[in-house]
């Protein structure tokens, strides 16, 4: 049996972004009630919880931060599509509908195709398994009955009992240029990693042929600092470790060449002293002047939906819930 035409993508209004913040995979799980309260009590819109194989759970966390909050939206980012059964996918994402309508935003990605092998589930085609999962999940979230006998989803007559009302967005976390054309076609919108830059997310949407009400998120590594040098240096060999792999959100770079050039004659110390503009490009990073600037380049890009990213150590992140405060103020 074929599987059905793709359902259109979810229509949203169009608001300003939303601003929130990351929860990473190394923090303590008990700490997520603590981020999700303080981030509420600042006035920030969402948390993002980080599932990578094998630190912590995403639905899991996503549900402690919905019970101790009441505005605050949860994003899953993201769940391997392979990981668990679409059926159970979808069950967890209605379960958390259900405890909280209208503050969950999933997504749903390729996974490490390294990690998916040590579990065994690794798949041939990634970008077909994660078209049909994102289908078969969006289907079942809306209310439909689904049978599919796919190239790796075979379902029988599956259907929610408790489909959520509203069924939300489900976004797909990917970044090479077929997995963006799929998503443009399959899913309701996109999560785009850390290093996006606005000229990123232009070409994001571009390679998705995205309609309108297509949501984008994207993650934003934050680092802000009373005097801009003293960010630029904390953050360059985070931009070390993306120009080693060179990922395509990069490559957007109109001025990528040269810093790819510079990184490779100099080393990680000269990234320290690229031009601001280029940092600017980068990431909310440098003065909270910078971090403004650079939000309001992704908003104008067509960003919905900011997460700031934050160091990988809990108390430093913790400490930098106050520039989110100073930046929604």
């Amino acid at each position: 049996m074929t599987a059905p035409p793709p359902l259109p993508p979810a229509k949203a209004p169009q608001t300003p972004p939303a601003l929130g913040f990351c929860f990473d995979r190394t923090f303590p799980p008990a700490l997520v009630t603590k981020f999700a309260r303080e981030l509420e009590a600042a006035g920030a819109q969402q948390l993002w919880v980080i599932e990578d194989c094998f630190y912590t759970a995403g639905v899991s966390l996503a549900a402690a931060a919905l019970a101790v909050t009441s505005q605050l939206t949860a994003g899953l980012g993201i769940l391997p599509a392979v990981a668990r059964n679409p059926a159970i996918t979808a069950m967890e994402i209605a379960t958390l509908c259900g405890l909280a309508p209208g503050r969950v935003l999933p997504g749903i990605g390729h996974g490490v195709q390294e990690w998916m092998g040590q579990m065994g589930a690794r798949t041939p085609s990634p970008v077909t398994t994660l078209a049909e999962v994102i289908t078969v999940v969006r289907r079942l979230l809306r209310g439909e009955r689904v049978s599919m006998d796919g190239s790796h989803v075979h379902l029988d007559g599956v259907q929610l009992d408790r489909p959520p009302v509203p069924s939300p967005p489900v976004l797909a976390g990917v970044s090479g240029p077929k997995s963006l054309a799929m998503a443009g076609r399959t899913a309701d919108g996109l999560v785009l990693a850390e290093g996006t830059g606005p000229a990123a997310v232009r070409a994001a949407l571009r390679q998705a042929e995205a309609s309108d009400g297509f949501h984008v998120a994207v993650f934003a590594k934050l680092c802000v600092a009373s005097e801009p040098a003293i960010a630029y240096q904390a953050m360059a060999p985070f931009l070390a470790g993306l120009l080693d792999h060179a990922p395509a959100r990069l490559r957007a770079l109109p001025f990528y060449d040269d810093l790819a050039t510079r990184y490779a004659t100099r080393g990680a110390d000269a990234l320290a002293t690229i031009p601001a503009d280029w940092w600017g490009q980068v990431g909310p990073i440098g003065t909270l002047d910078d971090a403004r600037a650079h939000l309001d380049a992704l908003a104008s890009a067509g960003a919905n939906s900011i997460a700031l990213a934050p160091e990988p150590d809990a108390a430093t992140a913790l400490a930098q819930l106050d520039a989110v405060g100073a930046l929604l103020r």
